[in-house]
């Protein structure tokens, strides 16, 4: 790609060295012929691999039929994919739109005016959200998010957001009141750091709001679609949340998000209320039934938790002793190795040596493989990741008996 061309496109992207052109199941090509193993699904996107068959099938019909007609008319396939998710989730109610951010900006309007509009409560529109959380761009979602650095240059932000840290009981407590509108958490954090909620922090969660008549809202754009073993995280966890929702995964590459909901907040969306022009249109939500229908087929949140259980032990058992690494952890195939330097390097070094992997802050790399990987290739894919490794650990020139991963 020429220098001039890309001069054209604002510089807010720090990209990579490499134009893929092709992919196909759990491997991509680039411009120049070379073959990678594809262990970041296009950032936890690409669940069922590259071009589905399924999924390809399902929208190329909808492309020979009807492509766009907005939602002042019926929209068949909005009812088929709400009705897999409600029919497979907690959830009601669901709204389209077309991403993740779109996705958690309405979880949040949906809170507010539950409360406003709904009960009449116009003093109860405080969220509650944590430390090094991550829940998009738009100025309240970046406001909810709980790293600084993707509030620098926005403000002033929106008021009515508390951050606390992460896993602490005692900080929750000391927050939630009658004025929480809503809890807002991801079960594992994705982008900051791949850090998993524990199951006692989850259950005073669940606890205070019912306590304060506050919502629990789940950010499963990143966990959800069977992500971490599980169709939704929160069937990790004895709860069921007000609100979820979702995006990446959903559409097997092609933009959706969704919110979902239960029965008691439909009329907070009210006509009128909230909408989007693309939100949930033919060809996003014929990506979305194929994609849904195929994991319930397929079993894939199963095959999910079978991979990302043996992925796990290959891991550890063979950093075990590396110097530069401190942990790995995860859920199902969302994956961090945690690193005690920072691993651009490293990931670098992965993708001259044929494997796509990802950071999720500074010092973790972030694995998250199709769902549906062979298992053989997400082997040889997690052995390049180990050799990037050692050889970081040896370019470190980490003393002898200094402080491995066990």
């Amino acid at each position: 790609m020429s220098e001039n061309l890309q001069g054209l496109l604002f510089p807010n992207y720090s990209k990579f060295p490499i134009t893929l052109v092709k992919g196909e199941g759990s491997k991509l090509w680039d411009d120049q012929g070379k073959e990678y193993i594809d262990l970041m699904c296009g950032v936890a996107v690409t669940n069922l691999g590259h071009v589905p068959a399924k999924v390809k099938a399902k929208l190329q019909a909808q492309l020979d039929e009807l492509w766009h007609v907005s939602n002042l008319f019926h929209i068949p396939n909005q009812y088929r994919l709400a009705e897999l998710l409600t029919a497979n989730s907690c959830a009601d109610h669901v709204f389209f739109c077309n991403s993740g951010a779109e996705a958690n900006e309405a979880a949040i309007k949906l809170a507010r005016r539950y409360y406003q509009k709904v009960k009449g409560m116009k003093d109860k529109y405080e969220i509650v959200t944590f430390k090094q959380s991550f829940h998009g761009r738009t100025l309240a979602t970046l406001t909810a998010t709980g790293q600084d650095k993707v509030k620098e240059g926005f403000h002033p932000l929106p008021e009515g957001f508390t951050i606390l840290p992460y896993n602490d009981i005692e900080a929750l407590r000391g927050a939630v009141s009658g004025k929480t509108a809503a809890v807002f958490l991801e079960l594992v954090q994705g982008e900051g750091g791949i850090h998993t909620a524990e199951p006692a922090f989850v259950a005073e969660i669940a606890k205070l709001c019912e306590e304060h008549d506050a919502l629990l809202i789940l950010d499963e754009i990143q966990t959800g679609m069977g992500r971490t073993g599980k169709m939704f995280a929160y069937e990790h966890y004895d709860i069921e949340p007000d609100i979820f929702t979702l995006a990446k995964g959903l559409g097997s590459g092609f933009p959706i998000g969704a919110v979902l909901g239960k029965a008691k907040l439909k009329d907070a969306f009210a006509a009128g209320s909230h909408g989007s022009t693309f939100g949930g249109n033919l060809l996003a939500t014929a990506a979305g039934i194929a994609t849904v229908e195929t994991m319930l087929e397929e079993n894939v949140p199963q095959q999910a938790a079978e991979l990302g259980e043996k992925a796990a032990v290959f891991l550890r058992g063979r950093l075990a002793g590396n110097p530069i690494v401190n942990d790995v952890r995860g859920k199902g195939l969302l994956i961090g190795i945690e690193c005690t330097v920072a691993v651009g390097d490293i990931v670098s070094d992965c993708h001259r040596s044929g494997a796509l992997v990802i950071t999720a802050g500074t010092n973790v790399l972030r694995l998250v493989p199709s769902l549906v990987i062979p298992e053989e290739l997400l082997l040889q894919g997690l052995t390049i990741v180990c050799e990037a490794l050692e050889r970081a650990a040896a370019q470190a020139g980490a003393a002898a008996g200094s402080k491995a991963f066990v």
